[in-house]
């Protein structure tokens, strides 16, 4: 009895060891070592990364079937990884899709279907993306122009602001169905940018909202600003690159902030926990540019995020990590971006 007892108990191991209900999203723009370096990395450091997922056995999945799976609930093979591409630059294909190909993964590449419409010449055309497309590439929405969707036009109410965004979001997904044949209904948000209405509009439409800030995803995550980890410029070390591969979500049930486009200057995050898993005197949040924020537990499960200084205009973030208890070199990471206007 005492041998089966011990069998089961081996076996349940296993299973907790080999099954997750969390996975990381890497987010590239360029493999090109002739383009900005803030956006690219080179073949080379690609294909390493690349390597490192095979030989560390990460499950490297369509990012539409790890979302799918997330949102029922369902558990993932641990060391889950969707790989992903911003603009369709055209050294997509000619450096990224042939590395890809050699490591027979799967990946998404977010596109602009009126600059393609448009033939510039930075950009994929639709029947190279259709050629992907029939390897095994996701093709998916970046809205139609690269504009800041979240920005209303000078004058312009919210209800028109909403319908033309809402056209701008649809259009863009039927050129991408009627030319490639893909309706994933994902949303990848220009430069990363979202503010409470856009993600309430983006909910409406039925899509899923993608942003740029840094964090792994899991059941509890909010579909509306799903977080990838960029992976190219100074984020393509692969030592620091390991640690994030390797990171997990936090349990979190509720996220509550004024707006995360907003004018104040030192906006302040609340984050209701639905378990601790993590010591909390060992739980940092760091601010861009200004290193650790204030941090003051509410109660047990709920702790309040602040900048020590104004942070600047543009694009800001906190990064709020803890080690995984029970877990060493793992840690929990969670990211708010922030635009400061």
């Amino acid at each position: 009895m005492a041998k089966k007892i011990l069998h089961l108990l081996s076996a349940l191991l296993l299973i907790s060891m080999k099954c997750a209900s969390a996975a990381v999203i890497l987010q590239y723009h360029h493999v090109s070592e002739k383009l900005p370096a803030v956006t690219s990395l080179s073949a080379e450091q690609f294909r390493a990364h690349l390597s490192y997922l095979r030989d560390s056995q990460f499950k490297v999945v369509p990012l539409d079937e790890l979302l799918k799976s997330l949102r029922k609930g369902d558990t993932l093979p641990a060391k889950t990884v969707a790989i992903t591409f911003d603009d369709g630059y055209d050294n997509n294909i000619e450096q990224a899709a042939p590395i890809l190909q050699e490591f027979n993964y799967p990946y998404t590449i977010f596109v602009n279907p009126k600059l393609i419409d448009e033939q510039q010449n930075y950009v994929m055309t639709w029947p190279q993306l259709k050629q992907l497309a029939s390897k095994g590439a996701l093709i998916a929405n970046h809205s139609a122009k690269h504009d800041y969707l979240h920005k209303r036009l000078p004058d312009e109410s919210l209800p028109q602001w909403r319908t033309r965004v809402s056209q701008d979001i649809t259009w863009s997904e039927q050129r991408i169905k009627d030319e490639v044949g893909h309706h994933a209904k994902l949303l990848a948000y220009p430069y990363g940018e979202f503010n409470n209405e856009l993600r309430a509009l983006v909910k409406s439409l039925g899509f899923t909202g993608i942003g740029q800030h840094s964090g792994a995803v899991g059941i509890d995550s909010d579909f509306t600003r799903i977080p990838r980890f960029p992976a190219s410029g100074v984020y393509s070390e692969l030592d620091t690159l390991k640690v994030k591969l390797n990171s997990v979500p936090f349990s979190i049930a509720e996220l509550s902030y004024d707006d995360s486009v907003t004018d104040m200057q030192r906006p302040s995050l609340r984050i209701d926990f639905k378990k601790i898993n993590f010591n909390p005197e060992q739980f940092t949040c760091y601010v861009s540019g200004q290193g650790k924020g204030n941090i003051e537990w509410l109660n047990d499960k709920q702790v309040r995020v602040e900048a020590v200084k104004n942070l600047p205009k543009g694009r800001s973030r906190y990064n709020c990590t803890a080690p995984v208890k029970g877990q060493p070199g793992q840690f929990f990471w969670f990211s708010q971006p922030w635009v400061i206007l």
